[in-house]
């Protein structure tokens, strides 16, 4: 019988208002890799937290039994002793530092205020090669792109020293090659002994590389399955993460009514803002409907972020070529996002928490942030008619909070993505362009955000959706744009689009790192 490296006996974390996790318990064998699934705001972060110390000994209630020893960490340095080591969601990366700089931030080689910089670079090059990667560790890190960070990431734990590696939603923003790659990277680590948990909504991924999977429901366990032989029906875990059956993932747009073309983006050119030399989207032509649901699929890279964010008033880039037309009329948004906002363009960003939403202040306040004139008299913002609109959006969107005077911060990541859209629903948009909109989030979440975009397509607005996620392009478009090397390279009905098309159209235009 294997050892239980692991044991979290009867776990219950409070803040104020809420229980976030009641009496949760998980055991994990040593040598296995672990899943942990549920619904945004299950517990499953909270729970880690816990076990890192960045919740400490003393603010929740239970135990944690680590290698057959009571821990009572009360930071994540007491962690990291032990060998337990966190991979949060978010990259913890400085981009305008080395890779082994980042390596060894708080780590560091040498003697007192010495830094050992041959044998900090040569023990990062070590942990590199480990995980795959042949860039040396002085390149910057902000010179390599996302797949290859998050395997920075996996080094910077390897070098810690881990015995117990928790990844929470590592392929979150991972195409599915750069995906597989890093789950399989995973197993070969499982082969050497390492032990671990993941945290992940992609079923998909958990069938393929967990041993077992905890299910975790509104706060407490629900079972723990085996799945020894890879093989098991995610039906069954869908309905312990949201305890019903959920038989179509994907809702059915009824009554679809598409109509003349809105928006019009006509050799498209953009370059780098900081690297002018290099061209991130290059002649690209596509247009979208009012009613229409236009998704657009690429590899990582391929420049979808860059078109999307070029055109909201070229928040992103330098603008070299092309023309924008709204209605037939050739429309030039000044360098503004404000502009934008004015000609009724709305951009849902990929990275709500780092551009979208502002985390240390309420609902309310994020939801009325583009729409703030609508709710101003004589430049003062009248606060009851702002809560109004915060209430009014929480209901229609079925947004899990016991006030809108709730701090974002504190949301699941499901939660914090329906307050985005929100906010930009609110400012009364006729074209949407939504990016990874359901980035990080769980199936049952999806669901009602896919039910909002069929809901704002029936309404008449045009929408734009880049997604990473293959299955959910093909079932939420009515027509799709691929895109690669920043390039448009294909477009499809979404009637005659396939995975297998799709693909090879990105690989026959010549793919693009």
């Amino acid at each position: 019988m294997a050892k239980i490296l692991l044991e979290m006996k009867n776990i219950t974390k409070t803040f104020p208002g809420v229980k976030a996790l009641d009496n949760v318990n998980l055991k994990v064998e040593e040598g296995e890799i672990h899943a942990l699934v549920g619904e945004n705001g299950a517990g499953k972060s909270t729970l880690m937290n816990v076990l890192s110390g960045i919740y400490p000994y003393g603010t929740y209630e239970g135990d944690i039994i680590y290698n057959g020893e009571v821990c009572k960490f009360n930071t994540i340095k007491d962690s990291e002793g032990k060998g337990i080591v966190i991979i949060h969601q978010e990259l913890a990366l400085v981009p305008e530092m080395s890779i082994g700089e980042n390596m060894y931030l708080g780590n560091e080689r040498g003697r007192k205020a010495a830094i050992d910089w041959n044998t900090t670079y040569a023990e990062a090059d070590k942990y590199l090669k480990m995980v795959g990667l042949s860039e040396s560790s002085k390149v910057l890190v902000k010179e390599i792109g996302t797949g290859k960070q998050q395997l920075v990431e996996i080094a910077k734990a390897l070098a810690k020293k881990a015995k117990l590696l928790i990844l929470d939603e590592p392929t979150s923003s991972l195409n599915e090659e750069d995906s597989r790659a890093l789950l399989d990277l995973m197993l070969g680590f499982k082969k050497q002994g390492m032990t671990m948990i993941i945290i992940t909504h992609k079923l998909n991924e958990v069938s393929y590389v967990a041993d077992k999977i905890t299910v975790v429901r509104d706060g407490s366990t629900i079972e723990t399955i085996d799945n020894a032989n890879h093989d098991i029906d995610e039906d069954r875990i869908i309905k312990g993460m949201v305890g019903r059956e959920l038989t179509n993932r994907f809702p059915k747009r009824e009554g679809v009514k598409i109509g003349d073309i809105n928006l019009e983006v006509e050799h498209w050119t953009v370059r780098h803002p900081l690297y002018p030399e290099r061209t991130v989207v290059n002649d690209v032509s596509i247009n979208v409907r009012k009613g229409e649901v236009v998704g657009i699929y690429g590899l990582m890279g391929a420049g979808r972020t860059e078109l999307a964010m070029s055109i909201f008033g070229q928040s992103y880039g330098i603008l070299a070529g092309g023309t924008l037309k709204i209605d037939g009329k050739e429309v030039k948004l000044k360098k503004s996002p404000t502009d934008a906002i004015k000609h009724k363009i709305a951009y849902v960003t990929e990275d709500r928490k780092g551009n979208g939403l502002i985390l240390s202040q309420s609902i309310k306040v994020n939801t009325s942030l583009a729409n703030l004139d609508s709710l101003a008299s004589h430049m003062v913002i009248d606060k009851d008619k702002e809560y109004q609109v915060a209430e009014e959006y929480r209901d229609k969107l079925k947004t899990k909070t016991p006030t809108v005077e709730q701090l974002v911060g504190n949301l699941s990541g499901g939660n914090q993505q329906k307050v985005l859209l929100a906010k930009w629903m609110f400012a009364e948009p006729d074209i949407l362009i939504l990016d990874e909109p359901t980035r990080g989030i769980d199936v049952g979440a999806k669901y009602e955000i896919y039910c909002i975009i069929n809901d704002l397509a029936a309404a008449g607005k045009s929408v734009i959706m880049i997604s990473s996620e293959l299955p959910e392009v093909l079932a939420m478009s009515d027509r799709i744009y691929i895109m690669n090397a920043s390039r448009m390279v294909g477009e499809m009905k979404a009637s005659e689009a396939t995975q297998e098309n799709i693909m090879a159209t990105i690989l026959k235009s010549g793919r693009g790192d």
